[in-house]
């Protein structure tokens, strides 16, 4: 097994975000502006990781200012479920360091 691989109900290593990451935070976006009442004028997902289970949690670090980062927790349904993604859990008042742990 790769270190790339995920066990099952384990985390993956943490990785830079990429396009497709980017777009599943894109999608959780307006859940967390609802949760916090507030609009976040930045929305950049830099790292994440991912743990299988019934589907897959995602957990995504998004800068939302200069040194302003907020962690979240995005489940991704299986496909037949055919159900869109959910914003889990979030934590705010995160900086580029705080490491991406689960929650």
């Amino acid at each position: 097994m790769s270190s790339r691989e995920t066990v099952l109900g384990g985390c993956s290593e943490t990785e830079p975000a990429t396009a497709e990451i980017q777009a599943i935070a894109d999608q959780v976006k307006s859940q967390l502006e609802e949760k916090e009442n507030k609009k976040y004028t930045m929305f950049k997902a830099v790292e994440y990781q991912s743990q299988v289970v019934a589907g897959t949690n995602y957990f995504i670090k998004v800068q939302v200012g200069n040194n302003d980062f907020v962690h979240l927790r995005v489940y991704e349904s299986l496909p037949h479920a055919n159900k869109p993604l959910a914003l889990h859990d979030y934590q705010t008042n995160k900086t580029r360091d705080d490491k991406l742990e689960y929650f």
